[in-house]
Order: structure tokens, then C-alpha cells, then sequence
């Protein structure tokens, strides 16, 4: 049970109800992060662009969460974005190796390793150390880069929000959501 209750939709204000509504999918993530009335829509619209507007390959983006989720013992997170993680091409074998905190498993090409270590340096240590970051940069675009530091925060930000209010997990969600998302405009 969560340690604070989820905005109902029907009493919250219109802004707040209007854009629950409007959510792809009515996660347990998103009726906490409605309490902050102001922040709600700015943290819905980061979330939905990293999802779905990005440069950043969709499957090194979905690992790199999945190892925040690991690092931030963050269970909602991790079974949220498996399903997403899997629907965008993440294999079985990358999702168990990730699932024991094995990075240099050899499930993962050169370029994968590189971006879970970078994210593992990041979650762990604030930032890349030069060796990561100079062999990353030769690798993916400064855009992706800055765009993997966002995704990267976010997700701490919301492993932080999900482990500290316990909210109850939901079931994943379906590839439609994520494809409704993308065909709408509507930011998850």
C-alpha cells in the first residue's frame, strides 16, 4: 500500500483530471506525481519526449533505465520498462544480465556495454569519468549523449519518487500505449 493516497481524478483540479485523462494509461506513477499540481504536466511532457522523441536508439535508451531501475532497487520502474525494453528489441538474454548487474556480459555489443557503464558511472558517481565518456562520445552524438543524461535523471528522479511514496505496482503496459503515445502526441 502506498504511503500517500493517488490524486483522484474526479476530485482534482481540472488541469490535474484533464490530463490524467488524457494519459495513455492510468499508472499508479502517474496519480502520485499529480500531488504536485505544478510539476505534473512539465514531468509528463520530459517523460513522454524521452519515450518517444529522442534521437538516442530506443533500445539503449530502455536498457540504460533498466539499469537506473537496478541501481535504484526501483521494482516499479524495472517492470514497467522490461516490457517497454522488450517491445523496442531489448533481447532476453540482456534483460537477465542486466536483471544480476552483469554490464560486461557478452549478450551486449561494444556500444551497449559503453552506455551501461556510462549510466552505471552516472547513477554511482554523478558523472562519466573521461575514459567512459571519451569512449562513448566516439560512438553516439553529442545530442545522444546530453539526451542519455536526461533520460538517466529522470528515471533516477522517478526510481526516487516510486521507492520513497511505495507505490503499488501496476501491470506493464502493452505495446499499444507506447504506440498510441507516439501516434497522438499524447506524452506518457
Amino acid at each position: 500500500m502506498a504511503r500517500i493516497p493517488y490524486v483522484d481524478p474526479e476530485s482534482a483540479p481540472a488541469p490535474v483530471r484533464d490530463l490524467l485523462a488524457a494519459l495513455p494509461a492510468p499508472l499508479n506513477i502517474f496519480r502520485v506525481m499529480a500531488h504536485a499540481e505544478t510539476n505534473f504536466q512539465p514531468l509528463v511532457g520530459l517523460g513522454g519526449s524521452i519515450l518517444t522523441e529522442q534521437k538516442l536508439d530506443d533500445r539503449l535508451r530502455e536498457l540504460a533505465i533498466l539499469r537506473v531501475a537496478r541501481l535504484s532497487n526501483a521494482e516499479y520502474e524495472w517492470v514497467q520498462h522490461v516490457a517497454i525494453a522488450e517491445l523496442v528489441g531489448a533481447g532476453e538474454a540482456e534483460i537477465a544480465a542486466l536483471e544480476v548487474d552483469d554490464i560486461e556480459n557478452e549478450c551486449f555489443d561494444e556500444l551497449t556495454r559503453d552506455v551501461l557503464r556510462f549510466t552505471t558511472e552516472v547513477v554511482e558517481k554523478v558523472g562519466a569519468s573521461k575514459e567512459t565518456f571519451d569512449r562513448l562520445a566516439a560512438k553516439i552524438s553529442t545530442r545522444e549523449i546530453v539526451e542519455l543524461i536526461i533520460a538517466i535523471g529522470f528515471y533516477m528522479t522517478v526510481a526516487r519518487l516510486m521507492e520513497s511514496v511505495e507505490i503499488d505496482l501496476d501491470q506493464p503496459m502493452d505495446a499499444s500505449v507506447l504506440a498510441e503515445a507516439r501516434e497522438t502526441g499524447v506524452k506518457s
